[in-house]
């Protein structure tokens, strides 16, 4: 049986130890083997069994391993995965057994789909994709390599969404809109128009703060 470690011990990352735990693979296919942080103490206040067994920057892959990246913030993820990929690590793409999937859609590897979460048809997911609790992506929707979408974040119909993009929670778009690469929406942000690449936009209709 593969050992299963989560990449991560903060907020994120153990929301994710619980949810391998709740699926059916959990015990069959792999067991989850604890986390990977480069603070030995980032468990100290919780009660998590196993805890930390090893750092981030020491890690060498060993036969059997699987990691699950609990890392939220779209650029630390791509940071973290790109050295640990260089080493040779192998990530598991982890679905929730409460997330709904439609027809037709495709998930890269090491993507993160939360319980609540609903992706309905014709839809591609780049690599190491997070879909937090609750949100949702519509049809015919392509979101790129790293994005992040918060908790009840909402992609509808028709969008595309450059790679690292993050979303905060409830920010939505509305059919047919374009998010450039690693552009942040702030929660609650509505997105009516195209968003540029590298900026930061907030509000309804969401707009950008940032030069």
């Amino acid at each position: 049986m593969k050992r299963l470690l989560i990449v991560g011990a903060g907020g994120f990352g153990r929301e994710l130890f619980n949810f391998a735990r709740q699926h059916p693979d959990h015990g069959r296919e792999w067991t989850v083997g604890g986390f990977l942080d480069d603070r030995a103490d980032a468990l100290a206040k919780f009660r998590y069994n196993p805890g930390v067994v090893g750092s981030i920057g020491g890690y060498q892959p060993a036969p059997g391993d699987l990691l699950l990246c609990g890392l939220g913030l779209s650029k630390v993820r791509k940071d973290v995965v790109t050295k640990l990929l260089a080493r040779g690590a192998e990530f598991l793409t982890f679905i929730h057994p409460r997330a709904v999937l439609g027809d037709h859609v495709v998930i890269g590897r090491g993507s993160v789909i939360c319980p609540g979460v609903v992706v309905t048809s014709d839809i591609t997911l780049g690599e190491f994709v997070v879909l937090n609790n609750n949100a949702t992506v519509g049809h015919d929707s392509a979101l790129g390599d790293y994005v992040s979408l918060s908790c009840h974040a909402d992609v509808t119909g028709f969008c595309t969404l450059g790679e690292g993009v993050f979303m905060g929670s409830h920010a939505c778009m509305i059919p047919g809109s374009k998010i450039g690469a690693w552009a942040l929406l702030g929660a609650g942000a509505t997105v009516m128009t195209p968003v540029e690449s590298g900026v930061t936009v907030i509000g309804n209709p969401a707009r950008r703060i940032n030069p």
